[in-house]
């Protein structure tokens, strides 16, 4: 599987290049704190950014107050967001989940915007201006057009958080077992897995071991999950969540494909709240090509351990 888990660590996967909007006719003395965001939590936001060469300080605006959780350092959390370059004194915007889904974000995020959103509570709207010492830097960041002297600005609506400890919640089925792996596993915990000595089946196998009592999982949702992956050749685990502290969102059944074919099959009409083991032959995965960084040849048969934690339709709201 591949490491998708990464793509949301620095939060511009992709930049979308717009006109930006809303410039002011007069540079304020502090343009940084001029910059504002209007409209309702969970619609995209309206971004006023002056037209002036940006401040080198941070600035962080609650536009809306929320009423949840607290975020706790490097947890994980669903929101929507959207991100703008400003340059000079030109700004576009790079990055909207608004007309997508929401998005985890977890792991290390930029200093500026980890420093903005620790400790706000779940239903706020969050401002925040990243000059480049709170965002990448001098280097700044050639792949996603962010140069060393840009000013990044985001608005992120703080939904949902996500423990490190998340995992399935429904009633236990199986541990596996027979032809397949067995599980074995305490609530809060990575699972352990044990692949036997026979030959993988040949084909997708879907095998339930914990029933969650949520809605299925269906094709466009962001689904967002725990997991172990393991090798049946090697019988080692190659990737996992939980080594990393963080659950992992994504599409499921995206254009193009954010997961491997296997998952797109195997996880929708699961339950929210499942634990489901998924054993993945070559063609469902990564092919005759195989994955060489984790160690898979184009033969190897796959075994996940998937725990269902969520799955969100469009724009979500706390």
């Amino acid at each position: 599987m591949r490491r998708i888990a990464a793509a949301l660590l620095v939060p511009l996967a992709a930049a979308v290049v717009l006109a930006g909007c809303g410039s002011s006719s007069s540079p304020p003395a502090n343009p940084n704190t001029s910059v504002t965001a209007t409209g309702g939590f969970g619609k995209a936001p309206a971004v006023k950014i002056p037209a002036a060469k940006a401040a080198s300080n941070l600035v962080v605006k609650t536009e809306v107050q929320g009423s949840g959780q607290a975020l706790a350092k490097n947890e994980a959390f669903l929101s929507n967001y959207v991100v703008y370059i400003w340059s000079g004194k030109t700004h576009k915007l790079a990055l909207s989940t608004y007309s997508q889904t929401p998005q985890v974000l977890s792991g290390t995020l930029l200093p500026g915007l980890q420093t903005a959103l620790q400790g706000k509570k779940m239903g706020s709207r969050v401002l925040a201006v990243l000059p480049p010492k709170y965002g990448y830097g001098s280097a700044g960041n050639t792949q996603v057009g962010v140069t060393g002297s840009d000013t990044l600005v985001f608005v992120v609506d703080m939904i949902k958080t996500y423990a490190s400890s998340a995992s399935a919640s429904g009633a236990q089925l199986s541990s596996g077992g027979g032809t397949l792996p067995t599980v074995t596993a305490t609530p809060g915990k990575a699972p352990t897995v044990k692949v036997p000595t026979s030959a993988p089946p040949s084909s997708l196998v879907v095998k339930t071991l914990i029933k969650g009592s949520g809605p299925p999982v269906s094709k466009g949702q962001y689904v967002v999950t725990q997991y172990v992956a393991l090798n049946w050749r090697t019988r080692a685990v190659f990737d996992s969540s939980w080594s990393r502290g963080a659950p992992l969102g994504f599409q499921i059944d995206a254009t193009p494909a954010q997961i491997i074919p296997g998952w797109d099959l195997g996880l929708v009409g699961v339950p929210v709240g499942s634990r489901v083991m998924l054993v993945v032959p070559p063609k469902d995965g990564y092919g005759s090509a195989g994955q060489s960084q984790a160690g898979i040849k184009g033969t190897d048969t796959l075994v996940f351990v998937v725990d269902v934690l969520d799955a969100v339709t469009g724009k979500s709201t706390p």
